[in-house]
């Protein structure tokens, strides 16, 4: 399992439309090939950048399944217009839990 963590700036004014345009991406994410969860998280400090937190069965399912699919073009149409600029994308896997 490794989590998708998507460091997204949005266009000042879009908060509400962008996040609106993520709640009708969630079922996307949701039906994707190795996706076990999607959430959004708004930074408190920054009002306008967001975390997207994806967890995925691998990052293949990321980033060869899911981003050549009809959903994540999906995913683009509603959220691209909100997009300030391009996200930043890392992937992680967890090493301590308690």
């Amino acid at each position: 399992m490794i989590t998708e963590v998507a460091r997204i700036d949005v266009r000042p004014g879009s908060e509400e439309a962008f996040e609106q345009a993520v709640t009708q991406a969630f079922p996307v994410f949701l039906a994707a090939a190795g996706c076990h969860g999607v959430e959004l998280h708004r930074l408190v400090e920054h009002p306008r950048r967001y975390r997207l937190v994806v967890r995925w069965e691998s990052v293949e399912h990321h980033t060869v399944t899911f981003r050549s699919s009809d959903g994540f073009r999906r995913w683009r149409a509603l959220a691209g217009p909100h997009i300030a600029a391009p996200p930043e994308v890392e992937h992680t896997c967890m090493v301590l839990s308690e």
